[in-house]
């Protein structure tokens, strides 16, 4: 029997832990394999507290938060972690890049995929990362491209919740229980040394998103309890038989 896939592309080593760390521990372990995509390490943008330490280097930064990323995979039961170590800040999107994705896609052929907001001023490597994962996901479905490949259905896309929420014009309609692996995934977020001081956030961002699991699942009146949660935005219609 195929195992199905879920594909996670993460502009940076540490964005999936965060964003959807518990959907990726929950699927692994109800059989999924899970696939994680790493655009680049964060090397520059995002691992300033490594910088502050002295005789510091761009490949010694790279190292460190690569060996993260694979502690917190570990952890989460990712079954495949994939570094194209494409630089940051910005990312490199050149055509070549590019079909790296797409061939990833092909390879892995997921169910469904996780990914940033569409929008971010703050960071535009997440938003970036997105736009250029539907384009991709387009061309894995093009029966041109690359003739004798399996070509790719039609993979849900849901956004992961960004980190200053409001700013992003991202509007969650999917909550999801992670309380089962909680455990794991604030384990895999303590590996994540480079940087400290989101441990807590996400904990806390994970707090009201259960608030909302429950409200949305019946409330008072017999709402499903949840601990901890994980927001997401579907970009595609869903095709269903039943509500």
């Amino acid at each position: 029997m195929t195992r199905e896939t879920v594909l996670v592309v993460s502009a940076h080593a540490a964005d999936f832990v965060w964003r959807c760390g518990g959907a990726i521990a929950l699927h692994a372990g109800k059989g999924y394999d899970v696939t994680v995509l790493c655009l680049s390490f964060g090397e520059r943008g995002e691992s300033a507290k490594l910088w502050k330490e002295p005789g510091m280097t761009l490949e010694k930064v790279k190292a460190a938060r690569r060996e993260e990323a694979e502690a917190a995979a570990e952890v989460l039961g990712v079954h495949d972690l994939r570094c194209l170590d494409l630089g940051d800040y910005p990312l490199d999107f050149s055509k070549e890049n590019r079909m790296k994705i797409v061939d990833v896609i092909r390879d892995v052929q997921p169910a469904f995929m996780l990914s940033h907001s569409q929008y971010d001023p703050y960071n535009t490597d997440h938003m970036n990362t997105t736009n250029v994962l539907l384009e991709c996901r387009m061309v894995a479905q093009a029966w041109g491209h690359n003739p004798g490949q399996k070509v790719l259905g039609a993979p849900q896309l849901y956004l992961f919740e960004p980190h200053q929420t409001e700013q992003m014009g991202w509007k969650p309609d999917t909550f999801l229980d992670i309380t089962p692996v909680w455990d794991k995934k604030r384990a895999a977020m303590e590996c994540m040394n480079g940087q400290v001081h989101l441990w807590d956030y996400y904990t806390r961002v994970a707090q009201q998103r259960a608030n909302h699991f429950k409200r949305n699942s019946g409330g008072q009146s017999g709402g499903r309890d949840c601990k901890y949660a994980e927001g997401f935005q579907s970009i595609f219609p869903r095709t269903v038989d039943e509500l």
